[in-house]
């Protein structure tokens, strides 16, 4: 990604989440099935929508940045007010585990 876009998306959450704040059962469904959508997709990109078209809620996306799981990606400078998320590297592991346990 080029270095301009990153810089313009402000730093929120992230760096300094704590292991307790990463465990699946913080999670509530909803932002269970939002961040599993990121495992299908390149980069861990979190979806703007639900696959009903409506918008994932604004307090679903800050929940899941401040508690670690997510971080903004980049800024929509057509729509800035849309926050373009992804999957941190914390949260594809968590998710990935899970997978496998319930597939045992």
């Amino acid at each position: 990604m080029p270095k301009s876009k990153k810089d313009s998306v402000p730093e929120e959450g992230g760096s300094g989440t704590s292991p307790t704040a990463l465990r699946l059962g913080n999670l509530t469904a909803v932002q269970k099935r939002w961040l599993q959508k990121g495992l299908e997709q390149p980069g861990g990109k979190l979806p703007l929508f639900d696959e009903n078209g409506r918008g994932i809620p604004a307090r679903t996306i800050r929940a899941c940045i401040d508690a670690g799981w997510a971080e903004p990606w980049f800024s929509n400078p057509i729509k800035p007010d849309w926050l373009v998320c992804r999957l941190t590297p914390a949260a594809f592991e968590l998710l990935n585990s899970s997978r496998i346990r319930k597939k045992s």
